[in-house]
């Protein structure tokens, strides 16, 4: 707990005195940058960890994990999905899809403990915009964050590869101060981190850190499973038949998307086995079923191991 200004030297009374009505002013400004979500509190010691992803499903697949973890242990997490997922259907389309995937990612924020955004982008039409490269810059900076995740620039889809350079663009605007001045700017750099993927060209993916989420598989399975448009009937290349009407079928359907989740995951730890035992020596690594990869990018603050094992706190 701070101390009162009363038990405080005079000038560092008068310093504290206008923090606080410097946060009292700015309160309204930062709520703003990220509406609907609660705010962490000033300096409780908790980590502040920022995902980005194109649609929403994208930072759940990727670090939903992880992301249930760090909760778990008090850190404060916001998945962010830079567009609404508005085309993500072989079905539906335009706003009723938006509801519904917004209905299904807030569910699945739930099962997981963590908050999320859904930004009011098309699906299929985002691009590295100077207003986008504002509006990551002020959630960055409103979260404050520690941790800042985003998906690499070579990628299949173009969303993906555009919120990638929209997180890059903001690994230094963050600091400058007369960008986006509305919110006030970083005197931190945060550690920028990429998520694992399988492109080739230019580079493949490197696994600078490699965390076990055994404890919560079953959690982030549940919250996969509830974005039924997007796994049980296939998004925008499913077709009718992946998910019959019947409750039988549906059974089972759900039953073989959650083994093809299982089996994902398990991919990523003997993909990067090496990795693993770097992180988890002796037996502990062979023991770890399913896990999530990331690596760290270039821009941003560049972390020692010691400032690795800060941020992922689950290495014992």
């Amino acid at each position: 707990m701070p101390h009162s200004p009363s038990h405080l030297h005079p000038r560092l009374a008068s310093a504290f005195l206008l923090f606080v009505a410097l946060l009292v002013a700015l309160a309204p400004t930062l709520r703003a940058a990220i509406p609907g979500v609660t705010l962490p509190p000033a300096r409780d010691g908790k980590l502040r960890i920022i995902a980005f992803g194109a649609h929403p499903d994208d930072c759940e697949l990727q670090v939903g994990g992880t992301a249930a973890r760090w909760a778990a242990a008090g850190h404060h997490v916001l998945l962010v999905s830079v567009t609404n997922g508005d085309i993500g259907h072989w079905r539906e389309a335009g706003g009723p899809l938006a509801r519904r995937r917004k209905a299904e990612i807030d569910e699945a924020h739930r099962i997981l403990g963590i908050q999320g955004v859904v930004l009011d982008n098309h699906d299929g039409e985002l691009e590295p915009t100077l207003e986008n490269r504002r509006t990551l810059t002020r959630l960055i900076r409103a979260w404050n964050a520690d941790l800042v995740l985003g998906p690499r620039t070579n990628d299949y889809h173009p969303d993906h590869r555009y919120t990638g350079v929209l997180v890059q663009d903001a690994a230094f605007m963050v600091t400058v101060p007369f960008f986006c001045p509305d919110v006030p700017a970083m005197t931190k750099n945060p550690v920028f981190l990429y998520y694992t993927d399988r492109f080739q060209k230019p580079a493949p993916s490197r696994a600078d850190v490699v965390v076990s989420i055994d404890p919560v598989i079953e959690k982030k399975l549940d919250a996969l499973a509830v974005m039924v448009s997007q796994f049980a009937e296939g998004g925008a290349n499913g077709n009718a038949s992946l998910y019959p009407a019947d409750a039988a079928g549906q059974r089972e359907r759900q039953r073989q998307v959650r083994e093809n989740f299982h089996r994902r995951y398990q991919a990523v730890a003997l993909r990067f086995a090496k990795e693993l035992a770097a992180w988890y020596p002796g037996a502990a690594a062979t023991a770890v079923k399913h896990a999530e990869a990331f690596e760290v990018c270039e821009y941003g603050t560049q972390p020692d191991r010691a400032a690795l094992t800060r941020l992922f706190p689950f290495f014992e």
